[in-house]
C-alpha cells in the first residue's frame, strides 16, 4: 500500500502464476505447543498457509483459535474481542478460504461483491484492506476498498474495472455507490460487521440495516459480527443479523494488561507538555502515539512538539483523509517520531513497533482506554502505556480500573528528569499559537511550559493548583 495514495484494490493473481507456486508446507515448520493451536492444525489450503508463513504467523491468538474452526465450518460467529487480538486475520482467513472453496458459477458482473466487510472508520477499512491483500497474496480473489475522504471517481473506476470478490467499506460511501447502482449487493453471501458497537456510537445503524437488507437473506449468508462490548443493543442486532451464531467472548483484560506496562503520572494540566517533551527527548523514544480528546488539542500539542525539534504530526477529523494516509505512512516508515491523534485513530492504526502510547488526556469511555493502549504491545511484543492524570480528568481513572479489572499504578514524574523546565523552543510556534497567546493577553505559559495550564483542560480554564489526590509535592 502506498503511503500517499492507497490503491482501491488488487488485481487477482493469474491462474498460471498460482500454478507455478512451488512452495511446500515443509518449508514452514511450527512445533506443537501445549495449549496453543497452530495454523497447521486447521488444514488450510496451501496458498493460505504460504501467505501465513510469509507473515510469520505460527500460533493462533485466542480469538483465532476460537473463531476459525467454527467459521471455516460455515457457522455464524458473534464475537466480543478488542482490537489487537487478531480478529481481523480470523475473519479474513475464513472469508478467503470460503471464497476459494466455493468458486463463482458463470460470468460475474462488475461491482457485485461476493463478500462484504463493514467497518466504521476509514483507517480501519484501509487496514483491513491491506491485511486482506497480504493474506490473499497467493489467492485469485480481487479485494477492493471504498471509503469517504478519498477520490470518489477513482474508487468508482475500480468498481467498474473488475468483478469484486471482497469489498471492504465504510457504510456512507458504500451507500453512495449503491444508490447510484454502481454496487449491487444481492450476491453478497459472506458478511463481516466489524466494530459493531462503534457503528452504533457513530450513528450508522440505519445505514448498516439498509446495507444488510440488500445482501442475501441470513439463511443463505455466512455472517460474522464482532464487537468490543456486548450491550443489549448489540446483542439484539446480532440475533437479527446472524443465524444461530457461535458466541465467542475474549476478555479485554487480555489486551489491556498482559503485554502492556501501564504507568500513570499524577500531574497538573500545566505540567503535561513538559513531561511529554522530556519523556520523548530524554528517553530517546522513536515511535510514540499520543492520544487527546479534542481535535484542537492535537493541533496544539503537535505544534509545540515541532517547536522543540521533535518530528511530530497529527491525525484527527480535521485533517484531510489524503494527508492522514500520508502521515500514517511516514509514521510506519519511522519518519514521524510522535503521532498525535484523537480516538478516530484508536481502532484504525495498526503500526508495528509502537513502543509507547501516551494518554495526554484520559479517555472519557473506559473501553477507549483499552483500544488506545492496544496500539502497543501487539503480537506478543512488550509496550508501555503512559497516562497523565490531572485535576481535569483524574476522575476517569477509577472507571478504567474497574473496566480492566486491576489498578493502574500511580506515581509522580521524576522532578530532575521529566519535570525539568523546558528550554526556549528551537523554532517559533505556528501563527495560530502566537495569535492565541495574544487573544489571551498572555505571551505564553509559565517559564519552560509554553501554553501554561491551558494545554490540558477541556474548558481552557487555568489550573489553580492541585486538589484532592493532586497535592503539592514537597520540593
Amino acid at each position: 500500500m502506498q503511503a500517499t495514495d492507497p490503491p482501491a484494490g488488487n488485481a487477482p493473481a493469474a491462474a498460471d502464476e498460482l500454478a507455478q507456486d512451488s512452495w511446500d508446507i515443509d518449508e514452514f515448520r511450527v512445533p506443537p505447543a501445549p495449549g496453543k493451536m497452530r495454523f497447521h492444525d486447521l488444514e488450510l489450503p496451501l496458498e493460505m498457509m504460504h501467505a501465513i508463513a510469509d507473515l510469520g504467523f505460527e500460533y493462533c491468538t485466542p480469538i483465532q483459535a476460537a473463531a476459525l474452526p467454527v467459521a471455516l465450518a460455515g457457522r455464524d460467529v458473534f464475537g466480543r474481542a478488542q482490537t489487537g487480538t487478531g480478529k481481523t486475520a480470523a475473519f479474513l482467513i475464513s472469508l478467503l478460504v470460503r471464497l476459494l472453496q466455493h468458486p463463482p458459477e458463470g460470468r460475474r458482473r462488475k461491482g457485485t461483491p461476493r463478500a462484504l466487510i463493514l467497518a466504521p472508520t476509514r483507517e480501519l477499512v484501509m487496514q483491513i484492506h491491506a491485511d486482506a491483500l497480504a493474506l490473499g497474496s497467493y489467492l485469485p480473489q480481487h479485494v477492493l476498498a471504498v471509503f469517504g475522504g478519498m477520490d470518489y471517481n477513482r474508487q468508482e473506476q475500480a468498481l467498474k474495472a473488475l468483478p469484486v470478490d471482497i469489498l471492504v467499506a465504510t457504510p456512507g460511501r458504500l451507500l453512495d455507490f449503491k444508490r447510484r447502482h454502481i454496487i449491487e449487493l444481492s450476491e453478497v453471501d459472506s458478511l463481516v460487521i466489524d466494530e459493531a458497537d462503534r457503528m452504533l456510537d457513530m450513528g450508522f445503524l440505519p445505514d448498516v440495516s439498509n446495507i444488510i437488507r440488500s445482501t442475501a437473506p441470513r439463511e443463505q449468508r455466512h455472517t460474522m459480527l464482532f464487537s468490543a462490548t456486548l450491550t443489549p443493543e448489540v446483542r439484539r442486532l446480532a440475533s437479527q443479523w446472524t443465524r444461530d451464531p457461535i458466541q465467542i467472548d475474549i476478555e479485554p483484560t487480555q489486551v489491556a494488561v498482559d503485554t502492556v506496562e501501564p504507568v500513570t503520572y499524577i500531574v497538573t494540566d500545566a505540567e503535561k507538555l513538559t513531561v511529554l517533551v522530556n519523556l520523548v527527548k530524554k528517553r530517546e523514544l522513536t515511535r510514540v502515539l499520543v492520544f487527546c480528546n479534542r481535535r484542537d488539542q492535537t493541533a496544539r500539542i503537535c505544534d509545540h512538539l515541532q517547536a522543540y525539534g521533535i518530528e511530530a504530526e497529527q491525525i484527527s477529523g480535521d485533517v484531510p483523509q489524503k494527508t492522514r494516509v500520508t502521515t500514517l505512512g511516514r509514521f510506519r516508515q519511522g519518519d514521524v517520531r510522535v503521532l498525535v491523534a484523537t480516538d478516530v485513530a484508536a481502532r484504525g492504526i495498526h503500526v508495528d513497533g509502537i513502543s509507547h502510547v501516551v494518554n495526554y488526556d484520559l479517555p472519557e469511555n473506559p473501553e477507549d482506554y483499552v483500544h488506545r493502549i492496544g496500539r502497543t504491545g501487539r503480537a506478543g511484543e512488550h509496550g508501555t502505556s503512559i497516562s497523565f492524570a490531572s485535576e481535569t480528568d483524574a476522575f476517569y481513572v477509577e472507571p478504567i480500573e474497574a473496566f480492566i479489572g486491576r489498578p493502574l499504578p500511580r506515581t509522580f514524574p521524576d522532578e530532575a528528569e521529566l519535570l525539568e523546565p523546558l528550554p526556549p523552543p528551537l523554532r517559533p510556534l505556528k501563527e495560530r499559537e502566537r495569535r492565541r497567546g495574544r487573544d489571551d493577553g498572555r505571551p505564553g505559559g509559565r517559564s519552560g511550559r509554553p501554553g501554561g495550564s491551558r494545554m490540558g483542560g477541556r474548558d481552557g480554564s487555568r489550573s489553580s493548583g492541585r486538589t484532592g489526590s493532586f497535592r503539592k509535592r514537597g520540593r
